[in-house]
């Protein structure tokens, strides 16, 4: 997707969740310009199609209405951990519309930076990536427990499972990324940062550069220490949730 296209959908995208705020979540126009700086008109302006926002004031409003409008607040009522610590994420990977909200937030991120794949390990990260790699107009790549019989070679990767004694090889067919991809890693939660790590050396075995790093959860904040990213690469997450 050209970078205007991006910023268009980021203009548009920005109105929807303004209209939510005010037509779905009742939430005044006065409060809106409390919580945004903006005056009451243009906020009217926006809200009602008269015009549109520009590109850097379209990424200032979704900051600041994301944060009190859907989908973090969404996906935390959704979060709940059993006696061993661990939840099920089957209600929030499952449900098109958090889905959908997932892609517009890496878009409104993402857009206007250098983005030419999307890339994840199987299997839950997928209905994700695949949102996200649609919203960016990009391809997805997906990183594989198993050899693929039609491949003739293959990038690997082999990591530790944290606690667990178990190692797990992933696998990426050797020219899906390529050395001029700037590659962005999506995953539905980081907790242990392994698998994301991994990812991380996959790409730069295959010579790109990782551009980012996008997720709805994340499970504290040791993991970003695996991660070995570049000085300035942005991470992303939604919902940052404390080991219980």
């Amino acid at each position: 997707m050209s970078t205007h296209a991006e910023e268009l959908k980021l203009r548009l995208m920005t109105i929807e969740l303004l209209r939510t705020a005010k037509y779905k979540r009742n939430i005044t126009y006065r409060e809106l310009s409390a919580k945004t700086g903006l005056p009451v008109t243009v906020l009217s302006r926006y809200a009602k199609g008269h015009v549109l926002p520009n590109t850097a004031r379209a990424k200032q409003l979704w900051k600041v209405l994301s944060k009190f409008v859907g989908l973090e607040n969404e996906i935390r009522s959704r979060i709940k951990f059993n006696e061993d610590g661990y939840f099920d994420n089957t209600e929030i990977i499952g449900d098109f519309n958090i889905l959908q909200q997932a892609a517009n937030h890496a878009l409104a991120n993402f857009a206007g930076k250098r983005v030419t794949k999307v890339f994840t390990a199987a299997v839950d990260g997928i209905p994700l990536a695949t949102m996200v790699a649609n919203a960016l107009g990009v391809n997805l790549v997906i990183a594989k427990k198993t050899k693929e019989v039609g491949v003739k070679e293959f990038l690997e990767e082999t990591f530790a499972l944290k606690d667990s004694g178990v190692t797990i090889t992933l696998y990426v067919p050797k020219d899906a990324i390529k050395k001029r991809d700037s590659v962005l890693i999506v995953d539905d939660m980081i907790k242990t940062g392994e698998t994301q790590a991994a990812l991380v050396d996959l790409v730069h075995k295959a010579k790109a550069e990782v551009s980012g790093v996008f997720s709805l959860i994340a499970v504290g904040d040791e993991w970003r220490k695996k991660l070995k990213l570049p000085e300035g690469c942005p991470v992303e997450v939604v919902a940052y949730i404390k080991q219980p």
